[in-house]
This record gives C-alpha cells, sequence and structure tokens, in this order.
C-alpha cells in the first residue's frame, strides 16, 4: 500500500464521522487501534462486515482495541446504513454502531493512503476503495496492513488473532508460527542464544531436529 509502511507513524488525519469530528491520534489515545475501509454504503458485504466487526466489538475492547471504519459516502448516509447494519445482525434498527465510521465522500483520505481498487468502480467510473485494514499500535506506528479487494470480504476472527500475535510479541521476545492460536506454542526467537533462552522461557525450550543439523526450530509454552 503506497505511502504508508509497517513502523511508519500513522497519519494523525482530521476526519468527520458518526459520532462527530475526530483528530486520529486523539481518538486512539493510549489504544491500539484498526481502521477498515469500505466501498461502499449500502452494499451487501459491506454490510455483513460491519455486522460482525458490531458482533464482535466486546472482544475488541478486551484487547483495548479501538474500532473505526472508512467509507466513501456522507455522515448522514453512513446513519441511515447503520440501521440496515444494526437490523442484519437482528438488533434495533438505530442509527448507533459500538465505532465510528468516517465520512470520506471526497475519497481524500482513501487517496493519502493508498485505499483506492483500480478494478472496482462506482457507476460513474470512479474507483471504489478497497477493503483495506489498519493496524496501530499504542505509539501510533502501523503494525499490519491487509489490502482485500472490493469483492472479498474480511475474516474479523482473523483479524482479532494477528491482534493477539501483535499484542503478545510486542511484549515477550517470542514469534507465532502458522495457525497460531492464543495458548498455542510460540517460537523462540532465532536471536536469541542458547542459555538465553534457557532463562527466558522457564517453561522449557523444545528443539526439532531437522535433517540440516540446524536448530532454529525453537518452541516454548507462550509465556
Amino acid at each position: 500500500m503506497p505511502g504508508i509502511l509497517l513502523g511508519d507513524v500513522f497519519p494523525n488525519f482530521e476526519a468527520n464521522t458518526t459520532l462527530g469530528k475526530i483528530t486520529f491520534h486523539d481518538y486512539l489515545d493510549d489504544s491500539w487501534g484498526v481502521l477498515f475501509s469500505h466501498p461502499k454504503d449500502y452494499t451487501p458485504v459491506c454490510t455483513t462486515e460491519l455486522g460482525r466487526a458490531a458482533r464482535l466489538a466486546g472482544e475488541f475492547q478486551k484487547r483495548n482495541v479501538k474500532m473505526i471504519a472508512l467509507s466513501i459516502d456522507s455522515v448522514e448516509d453512513h446513519l441511515g446504513w447503520s440501521k440496515d447494519i444494526n437490523s442484519y445482525n437482528g438488533e434495533p434498527a438505530s442509527t448507533t454502531l459500538p465505532f465510528p465510521i468516517i465520512a470520506d465522500d471526497k475519497r481524500e483520505l482513501a487517496i493519502q493512503l493508498g485505499m483506492l481498487d483500480p478494478d472496482e468502480r462506482d457507476k460513474d467510473g470512479i474507483p471504489l476503495t478497497a477493503r483495506c485494514v489498519f493496524i496501530v499500535g499504542p505509539d501510533k506506528r502501523l503494525k499490519l496492513s491487509i489490502l482485500y479487494p472490493a469483492t472479498t470480504g474480511r475474516n474479523f476472527d482473523e483479524i482479532l488473532r494477528v491482534i493477539d500475535s501483535l499484542q503478545l510479541t510486542a511484549q515477550k521476545r517470542v514469534a507465532t508460527p502458522v495457525d497460531w492460536k492464543p495458548g498455542d506454542r510460540c517460537m523462540v526467537l532465532p536471536n536469541i542464544p542458547e542459555e538465553e533462552a534457557k532463562a527466558l522461557f522457564p517453561d522449557g525450550v523444545f528443539t526439532k531436529d531437522l535433517p540440516s543439523g540446524k536448530k532454529y526450530l525453537r518452541y516454548t509454552p507462550q509465556p
């Protein structure tokens, strides 16, 4: 995604949202943040995604993560669409969601953050916003980005999983292997010497024997 790389300070943009005008860094305060963009209001895939995000709001809150969505329509449209989203979830048709939606009707933020999908266009031929996910740490730096085309819905359980990994590895000197879930074994970082690893991980370090004889596959229970 052009314009912002992992480790960069995320732009401190101002925006109108369904909760009023915000400045992004002030909105996050000392929390983690996840910003997820949507091609357009009143569209089927987006409605299912925001419905799922709303149902998982408590899980994000438990992880000290503030959610914020973006779509290329007005605040008024967002508020009307929110009624449909709540109805989709089987809830009363309220304009209130557990997170704000940014109004980017001029596509200024979408352009700044490299969110436009060149293959998906509206009825006027203007590119729609792709399905971006930006995860930002309490230090306001970008920790992870995922870019989906407009035609593919996201997996919010996977977004929670990577947040769990990011938060764990920010505090502990481990990495998480393929398909890792909280509670699974972790990998000991290759740059940690064997004796130091024993001291860091008192629950034990298991080394997988490999044909190469190299001892780089080292596991430890999740610290």
